[in-house]
C-alpha cells in the first residue's frame, strides 16, 4: 500500500541482466517466485492428471487415513483429498486472475482519466473509489447473491468490483507524479495531447507499480474466494474449492483434522507466496532500494 500513501517509486525496467542479478540475490522474490509457480504448476497438472476421479463420490472410502492408494486420505463423501487440493487450485488462480483482471483494467482506465483531465472529473473519480470501498467483497458477494444466486461468477464479479478503487487510486498517485517530470512537460511543449502523453509517457512508467500490487491483489482474491466459498457464496458443488473443503471439514475437526489442516495449508502457501513475490518486485523496482542492493 505505499503506492498509495506515499511518493510512487520510478520505474525500474524489467528487462537487463542488472534487474534479475539483483532478483537472485533477494531471497524474498526467489521465494516467492518458487511459491507462485508451484501453485500454477499444480493447477496446470491437474488438467493433466489426478491420482483420483475428485468428482466420484464412494462413501465405503469415507474418512480413509493415508495409505500408498490415497496419499492424503479421503474426505467425508470418500473423495480424494490430493485430487481435491490439486483441482481446487483451479478456482483460485480462474478468480484471482478474472477479479485482479477487472480491477487492473477498470481501475487503471479511471486513475489515468482523473490523473489527465484533474478538475471535477478526477474529484468524481476518486469520491466514487470511496464509495466503492465502502462495499466490501464478501459484502458485495452476498448482495449479489441475493439477487443472482452464488456461485463463482459472483465471488469474480464482487471481488473484481472491490478492486477497482484500489487501482483507481494507486494509479491516480503514480501517474500524477510522472504528470510533473520533465519530459512529460517537453512533451507538452511540443504539442501533444493528454491522450498522447499519457500512453507514451505515463503509463509505461507506472507499469511497475501495478504490476506489484496486482500481485498483491493476487493474493488477497485468493483469500477472498476461499472465504466466500467457505460461506458458500462462491465456487458451488460439484467444483472442488479450498475454501468449500474448510467449510465441509469444521464438522470433522476432532475426528479427521487433516481434512481442514491440507487446504487451509495450500491457502496459506498460496497468499504467502504471493505477497512474498509482490514485497520482492517492491525491493526490485524501487530505485533507492535497488541502489542498496
Amino acid at each position: 500500500m505505499s503506492a498509495v500513501m506515499g511518493t510512487p517509486p520510478v520505474a525500474v525496467p524489467l528487462q537487463g541482466p542488472g534487474f534479475w542479478k539483483r532478483a537472485r540475490r533477494n531471497p524474498s522474490f526467489m521465494l516467492g517466485l518458487v511459491l507462485t509457480l508451484l501453485l500454477a504448476f499444480t493447477a496446470v497438472l491437474s488438467f493433466i492428471w489426478t491420482p483420483h476421479n475428485p468428482y466420484e463420490i464412494d462413501m465405503a472410502l469415507k474418512l480413509r487415513a493415508s495409505d500408498a492408494k490415497y496419499w492424503l486420505g479421503t474426505d467425508a463423501f470418500g473423495r480424494d483429498v490430493v485430487s481435491l487440493l490439486l483441482v481446487g487450485a483451479r478456482a483460485s488462480i480462474i478468480v484471482g486472475v478474472i477479479a485482479v483482471s477487472i480491477g487492473l483494467v477498470i481501475g487503471t482506465a479511471l486513475g489515468l482519466l482523473a490523473s489527465a483531465k484533474r478538475g471535477w472529473v478526477e474529484e468524481a473519480i476518486m469520491r466514487l473509489s470511496d464509495f466503492g470501498f465502502a462495499f466490501p467483497a464478501i459484502l458485495s458477494a452476498i448482495m449479489l447473491t441475493a439477487v443472482f444466486g452464488p456461485g463463482m461468477a459472483i465471488a469474480i464479479t464482487a471481488i473484481g468490483i472491490y478492486n477497482i478503487p484500489t487501482f483507481a487510486r494507486i494509479t491516480r498517485a503514480s501517474a500524477n507524479a510522472v504528470w510533473s517530470r520533465e519530459f512529460v512537460l517537453a512533451a507538452r511543449a511540443c504539442g501533444k495531447g493528454a491522450f498522447s502523453i499519457t500512453m507514451e509517457h505515463v503509463l509505461p512508467n507506472i507499469v511497475s507499480v501495478l504490476i506489484v500490487q496486482a500481485t498483491i491483489r493476487f493474493a488477497i482474491a485468493i483469500l477472498a474466494e476461499a472465504a466466500l466459498s467457505y460461506l458458500g457464496l462462491g465456487t458451488q458443488p460439484p467444483q472442488p474449492s479450498w475454501g468449500r473443503m474448510l467449510s465441509e471439514a469444521q464438522t470433522l475437526l476432532f475426528q479427521a483434522p487433516q481434512l481442514a489442516v491440507f487446504p487451509g495449508v495450500a491457502i496459506a502457501m498460496a497468499v504467502l507466496g504471493l505477497n512474498l513475490l509482490g514485497d520482492g518486485l517492491r525491493d526490485l523496482f524501487d530505485p533507492r532500494l535497488a541502489r542498496k542492493r
